[in-house]
């Protein structure tokens, strides 16, 4: 698949390398060209471009930018390149505010999730939480007891969701569909969870897993 990633940071770079792994097109759009140097080197296959152009390119667009940054990076991909596309949504709504007792500050509320933000300011587009509750270190290929951790998410399109689920799968990781988009209120605060022993404790090498009864 061609796959369009917005976002040159660690989030980025990572799952941008895990998809090219899987034997995915990737596209990686940034401002920062100059950033993605030594990634690029390491990923001749790769094309480095602006981030309307990477928009264009892919088939399934990743988004993968500071929270605080995402509209505008949706804004810079315009709306045209976005429309009737799948966009994987890794982004967090993260204050600019430190963290209180380890937990993180955000900008939402319970009542209102950064996803469905961005899928009232762009209906035409099919977004799908996802990679956001966990670090990037295991966003690939996890190593973790226990077996697979679950990668939570949710958006409003089936066929958006069964092509992430299929993303998520490749990449190492049990899928679990937790409905639509109002269900990113509980799966973004995931992220603060997630965070808290790091923050206190130093610990970033964990990850959720959902039990079942069988």
């Amino acid at each position: 698949m061609k796959i369009g990633v917005l976002g040159s940071g660690v989030v980025g770079q990572t799952l941008a390398s895990g998809l090219i792994a899987h034997g995915h097109q990737v596209t990686i759009g940034t401002r920062e060209p100059a950033k993605l140097k030594d990634w690029s080197e390491a990923h001749p296959k790769a094309v480095v471009a602006e981030v309307a152009d990477t928009a264009k390119a892919g088939e399934l667009i990743v988004l993968a930018v500071k929270g605080t940054a995402a509209l505008a990076a949706l804004k810079d991909a315009g709306e045209e390149n976005l429309s009737g596309k799948v966009v994987m949504d890794a982004t967090n709504p993260i204050a600019n505010q430190p963290p209180e007792s380890g937990v993180l500050k955000y900008f939402t509320s319970l009542d209102d999730s950064l996803l469905e933000r961005l899928q009232r300011k762009y209906p035409n587009a099919k977004f799908v939480k996802a990679f956001n509750s966990v670090g990037s270190a295991l966003m690939v290929n996890p190593k973790v007891p226990g077996g697979k951790p679950t990668m939570f998410i949710c958006g409003n399109d089936e066929s958006a969701k069964k092509a992430v689920g299929e993303l998520v799968d490749q990449l190492g990781w049990e899928t679990a569909d937790m409905g639509t988009a109002e269900a990113a209120r509980a799966i973004e605060p995931l992220a603060m969870l997630w965070c808290i022993p790091g923050f206190l404790h130093n610990q970033w090498t964990h990850a959720f897993k959902l039990i079942q009864q069988s």
